[in-house]
């Protein structure tokens, strides 16, 4: 069984959370993408990964992001999905 991770970081922890998932022997695909409140610049990470490693992915990018801000926001936004087939060409 795969999951689908999407996680939306903030353009200043990108380079941090990528070479973390590269060494984590995670592959991701990129995106740039733009927040609609505030309109700052973020990176959304298209991350697919076996059901048993979910949670490892999860810790990589929770150790690669700063740390949270005081004002309330956050670093990243995480949503797993299941997804019903995973193939590579």
């Amino acid at each position: 069984m795969f999951k689908l991770i999407i996680a939306i970081i903030r353009d200043s922890d990108s380079g941090a959370v990528l070479d973390a998932l590269v060494a984590g022997n995670f592959r991701a695909t990129r995106i740039a993408t733009t927040g609609a409140f505030f309109r700052q610049g973020n990176t959304t990470l298209i991350i697919g990964v076996e059901a048993e490693r979910v949670e490892a992915a999860i810790e990589t990018i929770k150790g690669a992001c700063g740390p949270a801000p005081t004002d309330g926001s956050h670093r990243a936004t995480l949503f797993v999905l299941n997804t019903a087939k995973f193939e590579q060409i």
